[in-house]
């Protein structure tokens, strides 16, 4: 699966400031030393966030950022888009090249359709979820029926 540190980031970082913001501006500089982050990345990500529509920023002594929608109404998969995280399963690119060559490989459509599934999954997570601890009812059935615990 391709999902670098910019995704997991700005995912971690938008659910710190959801967590622990409320309707204050929250200082990168408390994000990044509570997630243990570097800074300029952070910087570098909020930039593409801020863009999206998905933080605004405050300047002055209580500067730092805010959401700019509720937790509920921000779902992961935006988050990741805004941070240009693909949740892309396979090597194939979008334009037809193959997996081998010019060859599609034998399980191209097995991780196709599990990155799909994952696609429809974090747009069904929300920010809220995240800090909230996500339903059992958006997990998948299989994992709670057979142990009781969501699989993780």
């Amino acid at each position: 699966m391709e999902l670098n540190t910019k995704g997991r980031y700005a995912v971690m970082a938008m659910a710190d400031i959801a967590k622990f913001g409320g309707d204050a501006a929250v200082p990168l500089s408390a994000v990044a030393e509570r997630q243990n982050i570097s800074l300029a990345y952070l910087e570098q990500i909020f930039l593409r966030l801020r863009r999206a529509g998905l933080v605004v920023s405050a300047r002055g002594r209580s500067g730092g950022y805010k959401l700019g929608r509720a937790p509920e109404d921000i779902n992961v998969a935006e988050i990741m888009r805004a941070a240009e995280e693909r949740t892309r399963m396979t090597r194939c690119m979008d334009e037809g090249v193959g997996c081998i060559g010019e060859e599609r490989c034998l399980t191209h459509h097995l991780w196709a359709a599990l990155g799909a599934h994952i696609g429809v999954f974090l747009s069904d997570v929300s920010l809220r979820d995240v800090i909230d601890g996500i339903p059992l009812s958006k997990l998948p059935v299989s994992s709670v029926e057979r142990t009781g615990e969501p699989a993780v």
